[in-house]
Formats: structure tokens, C-alpha cells, sequence
């Protein structure tokens, strides 16, 4: 039997990208104020965060950590 991961969708809503980075709610939303992460605002009441916008912080974060 073969393993595969599940799958990420390509966009994540911001419960999903607060999972996905390991942070809280009102973390992820000061990493918005702050200019880290920029979200894509479909209408008033939806936003979404690209996962690859997500990547790149993740990897930004490891190299001014190190």
C-alpha cells in the first residue's frame, strides 16, 4: 500500500493558514498588519492567503533566524 500525504490547496483560508504556519489567529493577522504575509481579499468577509505567499514567510523566517 502506498503512503501519499494529503494534499495543501493552493489557498487557505485564515483558520487553515494558522494551522498550516503553526501560529495563532491574531498572530497571523499582526503578521498581516506588519507587511510578512499579504493576503488576497476576495470580497469584504473573505480572505485568502496563497500558499506559496505562506512558503515564503516560512522561509524568509528561517533565515533571518539562523
Amino acid at each position: 500500500m502506498n503512503y501519499t500525504e494529503p494534499q495543501i490547496p493552493q489557498n487557505l483560508r485564515a483558520k487553515e493558514a494558522c494551522k498550516y504556519l503553526g501560529i495563532g489567529l491574531s498572530t497571523l493577522w499582526l503578521y498581516v498588519k506588519q507587511g510578512k504575509i499579504e493576503p488576497i481579499k476576495l470580497s469584504q468577509r473573505v480572505t485568502i492567503f496563497p500558499k506559496s505567499e505562506l512558503d515564503n514567510f516560512i522561509e524568509n523566517s528561517r533565515i533571518q533566524v539562523a
